[in-house]
């Protein structure tokens, strides 16, 4: 079975977003081993400078490159990645399964987004959208899109 590994920088602090993020994690039990892992957000004054913003996603980087798994595919989840429908998650998903050890991690950074080491070190960088999203609902709607992907290779109607 398929792992998949969602690295966060950041908790979920609000119930409504902890229940949805553990509904999909439910649901994707029937397709992959998943799990969650949250790291926490570098401390940065109220405006930062910088410098300040460097630092704090260098310590986040440690912190993220210390949980990536070798032979994984890496996704960052960044602004400046390429855009990718629920069809092209779904292939990139049975593409993961397709090479290595099958493995698949997604790194999902802090308010500031994730230093260029770990997107250096990334196979794949990805953008949902061009909007911006609050972290805490980008998760969801992260792993949302995931669920969809392996009901898009299954052949499942939820993805209409």
């Amino acid at each position: 079975m398929q792992s998949l590994k969602i690295i966060c920088v950041g908790k979920l602090k609000d119930a409504f977003f902890r229940d949805a993020s553990d509904e999909y994690m439910k649901r994707l039990k029937a397709f992959c081993k998943a799990e969650i892992i949250e790291i926490p957000a570098a401390n940065l004054p109220d405006d930062p400078n910088d410098a300040q913003i460097e630092a704090a996603l260098e310590k986040e980087a440690d912190a993220i490159l210390k949980k990536m798994s070798s032979g994984a595919m890496t996704v960052a989840m960044c602004v400046e990645g390429k855009l990718y429908s629920s069809e092209d998650m779904a292939k990139c998903i049975s593409d993961a399964s397709m090479r290595g050890n099958g493995d698949i991690t997604f790194i999902i950074g802090g308010s500031y987004g994730i230093a260029e080491r770990v997107k250096k070190q990334a196979d794949i960088r990805m953008s949902a959208s061009k909007m911006t999203f609050p972290h805490r609902l980008f998760r969801v709607m992260l792993l949302e899109q995931i669920y969809r992907g392996y009901k898009i290779n299954q052949g499942s109607k939820y993805h209409k």
